[in-house]
């Protein structure tokens, strides 16, 4: 089979560089690019279609193909969509109708062969794969990873600021862009069933758009974790380069006779959705974690946050500066410490590397859709903390038996009593460690997704096509993205307000 990969907001090299940059690189990169080489290795043929950059401050996004190293049957194919300079997502919306997608087409024309099926991720993939079905009547799967209408509620957005979330978020073009992605496609991959397949596509912003009790439009088929990547026993090429950084990291911020003690890991991006702020209250309130343990924080491409400003606006009012100032209120200096991880397999490294001080794995996420993290953290050898928000608590409980402590990530008692557990009782983080990692292990790999995924494909596309009449109709901005076709405010203050009312 020939797949497409839809993914224009992500950008992929056989290096996978800047991973820990930005945030519109986050962890859905790692799921595709995965996802594609599992793929790959079953003998299918697949394409990871993303967009074009020629910007000097990203220059290994500059060439038309790319490709991982002995994995032929993967090329990355990037194609321009609008300005050559790098684009955050939510600006993406025009260029994709009016670049990406027509020239997608023109490169297939120009092969002479299109893909059976493509798999579209995000909204913006999504979209894109609608449009492409429309006129080639290609069948697509769509995995929103995340739906725009549940970051609405988390912003606490208002007929009072909804514009201005608006104007920087693009809202209106997401929801209508996932209302068209979950309507249009052959099938709707979710990573849970209660979390996001009952909890977030059930949203009244998408009534209307597809029944979730139809177990025809949904699978699903959780993400893997790679161990040869994250495995507890393998040892990456650049293995004792990251110990070093760690440990001189740890000479800079950490008093010298805590520098061996246990650390309470967290490793996200500085959103404030991730709840960096509950973890650090929660250390700053217990005694018994502070004399314990030590709070290291794995940054995005920034090597000592708690001290420099960040250029990111959000992440630095809304994350940043409160840590700061409870770092400073609660005289947590030396105790705490922040710094970036370049990679995958210096990720895979820093887990390792903490193993060897009984060190623990915190996820406190106000909601988190999936939660992969935990799980590369759990075959690495840490025992987890994870919100019980989310899809922790479908991947790492099953029936009565719980693989992690499960806590509220609203309560910084609760947060700090399950840090607290792992650490103080050493027979209660020998047993997370071991059932975690062995739980991962048999429940959660790559090739088990891929074989799922590519299920699904099968299914698409010998499935006929839908009437047209099953069909939502397409927003004129998406066939015309002119201001005479916009999105209005009212539309969506309707969408998202008049669905709640």
């Amino acid at each position: 089979m020939h797949i497409g990969f839809l993914n224009p907001q992500g950008n992929f090299d056989s290096s996978d560089s800047h991973w820990t940059e930005h945030p519109d690189f986050g962890g859905q990169l790692v799921y595709v690019k995965q996802l594609a080489l599992a793929m790959a290795a079953q003998g299918h043929k697949v394409d990871i279609l993303t967009r074009q950059i020629i910007d000097p401050e990203w220059p290994i996004f500059a060439d038309k193909f790319d490709a991982y190293p002995h994995q032929p049957n993967v090329r990355i194919i990037r194609l321009p969509a609008g300005p050559e300079q790098f684009l955050r997502k939510e600006l993406l919306w025009p260029h994709l109708i009016k670049d990406w997608v027509p020239n997608i087409l023109e490169f297939y024309r120009e092969e002479g062969q299109f893909p059976d099926a493509m798999t579209a991720h995000f909204g913006d993939g999504g979209l894109s794969a609608v449009l492409i079905r429309d006129q080639k009547g290609i069948p697509f799967t769509f995995t929103a990873h995340s739906l725009g209408a549940l970051k609405m509620d988390r912003f606490d957005v208002t007929p009072e600021n909804i514009a201005d979330m608006n104007s920087y978020f693009s809202f209106g073009c997401r929801l209508f862009a996932e209302r068209l992605s979950m309507n249009h496609s052959g099938v709707n991959i979710t990573s849970t069933k209660e979390q996001e397949r009952f909890h977030q596509y059930a949203h009244p912003a998408y009534q209307g758009s597809v029944d979730v009790n139809d177990d025809n439009r949904f699978a699903t088929i959780p993400p893997g974790v790679n161990p040869d990547v994250f495995g507890a026993e393998v040892r990456s090429a650049n293995e004792e380069a990251i110990y070093q950084k760690i440990q001189d990291r740890l000479v800079r911020d950490i008093y010298k006779n805590r520098q061996t003690l246990p650390a309470i890991i967290a490793s996200s991006r500085l959103e404030p959705k991730k709840n960096h702020l509950g973890l650090v209250e929660a250390f700053a309130s217990s005694p018994t974690l502070q004399e314990q343990a030590n709070l290291v924080i794995f940054t995005k491409g920034e090597d000592d946050p708690l001290r420099n400003t960040v250029s990111d606006e959000i992440s630095e009012q809304e994350v940043l500066a409160p840590i700061r100032k409870i770092i400073d209120d609660q005289n947590l200096w030396g105790k705490v410490s922040a710094f970036s991880i370049p990679s995958q397999s210096a990720l895979a490294a820093a887990y390792r590397f903490f193993v060897q001080y009984r060190s623990v794995f915190s996820l406190v996420s106000l909601h988190e859709p999936f939660g992969l993290a935990p799980l590369e953290a759990a075959v690495a050898g840490l025992p987890v903390v994870a919100t019980q928000d989310g899809g922790p608590k479908e991947s790492l409980q099953k029936g009565d038996e719980k693989f992690c402590i499960l806590v509220d990530p609203t309560s910084t008692t609760e947060i700090a009593r399950g840090l607290e557990t792992v650490i103080s009782q050493p027979e209660v983080w020998d047993d997370l460690q071991k059932r975690g990692c062995d739980h991962v292990l048999r429940c959660y790999t790559w090739n088990r997704t891929a074989q799922e995924y590519l299920k699904m494909l099968e299914k698409i596309v010998a499935a006929p096509k839908p009437s047209p009449d099953e069909l939502l109709p397409i927003h004129p901005y998406f066939l015309d993205p002119t201001p005479d076709n916009d999105i209005s405010l009212s539309e969506l203050n309707q969408l998202y307000f008049g669905s709640q009312s």
